[in-house]
């Protein structure tokens, strides 16, 4: 193994040669060119011995048993338990993460839960989790490891969730998504300049992956957009995302707007006021979307899903707390029969809002 590369290696795909030598990285608008012993600017992602490797296979920040509704996925088997977890490491340079700790890491050793995928696959049946969800950094820059996990889950019967600001290319995007059942993509915002100066990325590329997500895979997918005061919470900015969800991807993508609290490179900001998040479900709503929810705060009614058919309550929500539910075994609306989308079961979870960190025994 190339001197300076220390952590657990794994060949990777999705890269080729270039003529003066370097190693070009495939997997996301990036395109990382890179020496033997360079890392991507993902750091996890490395040239040596004249090809790529993935220095976090089968290494984990942590394990944690978390309800699915904090991914957020309001559509998708409400109710349950999702075992989570994340590596190191992330493919955009964002100045508000939320999660820096993860996904600005540059220490592989403080990866220190390690599990291979069968053993991933077989916690989450012991523990009772009817899916897996790869998030706290993009598994986007650990695809390779997510894959084998997604694959042995499916084994076993458990569905697989990526929590992912969808900036990857075309070839990786459609193995990537080849193995995941549901989605939540992140939408920064919905201009250049924020993706550019805030993020050290592009807005075309995530749209991309939102549309390729709904006209090619049957993958069920929702939206979050993390508003911050100032910087992508105008109503002109939320009136043209809204329209361009309805007019590209339609009404029945849910669409959460979620609150933002100080933190990494933007401590100096105020935390987002509720008002700025039922003012942004209002313009949503108001442009045909009919799934909007409301993030990060206390907001029963803006949490929950109503039927788009009258305007009934399907599911109520208090934090991740389900405080009602009237959907049929078929998952349409008691009341009118409206088909509701998403992906439901005959009933629902009952997990809660607990939350419960798990260890893996080495």
């Amino acid at each position: 193994m190339t001197a300076g590369l220390e952590g657990s290696h794994h060949p990777a795909r999705h890269w080729h040669r270039l003529d003066d030598g370097r190693v070009q990285c495939d997997v996301c608008p990036r395109a990382c060119k890179l020496h033997d012993g360079q890392r991507g600017l993902c750091f996890v992602r490395a040239a040596a011995d004249g090809g790529m490797v993935l220095t976090t296979y089968g290494r984990s920040s942590g394990f944690c048993v978390d309800p699915v509704e904090k991914k957020p996925l309001n559509h998708f088997l409400p109710g349950t338990p999702i075992l989570s977890f994340g590596t190191a490491g992330c493919n955009l340079t964002c100045k508000f993460c939320q999660n820096w700790d993860i996904s600005k890491a540059r220490e592989i050793d403080r990866l220190n839960d390690r599990a291979d995928p069968e053993a991933i696959a077989e916690a989450a049946v012991r523990l009772g989790c009817r899916s897996v969800a790869f998030t706290y950094n993009d598994p986007v820059v650990f695809m390779e490891y997510a894959i084998d996990v997604a694959k042995a889950c499916h084994a076993r019967n458990v569905r697989t969730v990526a929590v992912t600001a969808g900036y990857i290319l075309p070839e990786a995007r459609r193995e990537f998504y080849a193995h995941m059942d549901a989605a939540n993509v992140d939408l920064k915002a919905f201009t250049e300049e924020f993706y550019h100066s805030l993020c050290g990325a592009h807005l075309e590329a995530v749209k991309d992956t939102l549309v390729y997500l709904r006209r090619q895979t049957s993958v069920w997918f929702e939206i979050t957009t993390l508003l911050i005061p100032g910087r992508n919470d105008s109503a002109e900015e939320i009136d043209a995302l809204s329209r361009w969800v309805m007019e590209a991807l339609g009404p029945d993508v849910p669409l959460h707007f979620s609150a933002f609290h100080p933190d990494w490179k933007m401590a100096d900001l105020p935390n987002t006021p509720p008002a700025t998040l039922t003012r942004a479900r209002d313009i949503a709503r108001g442009n045909g979307l009919r799934y909007v929810y409301t993030g990060n705060v206390h907001d029963p009614a803006g949490g929950s899903t109503y039927c788009p058919g009258c305007g009934g309550l399907l599911i109520g929500r208090d934090w991740y707390e389900l405080s009602a539910w009237a959907l049929t075994p078929e998952g349409t609306c008691r009341a009118c029969g409206s088909r509701i989308p998403g992906v439901f079961e005959a009933a629902p979870g009952a997990w809660g809002r607990k939350r419960q960190p798990v260890r893996f025994r080495h």
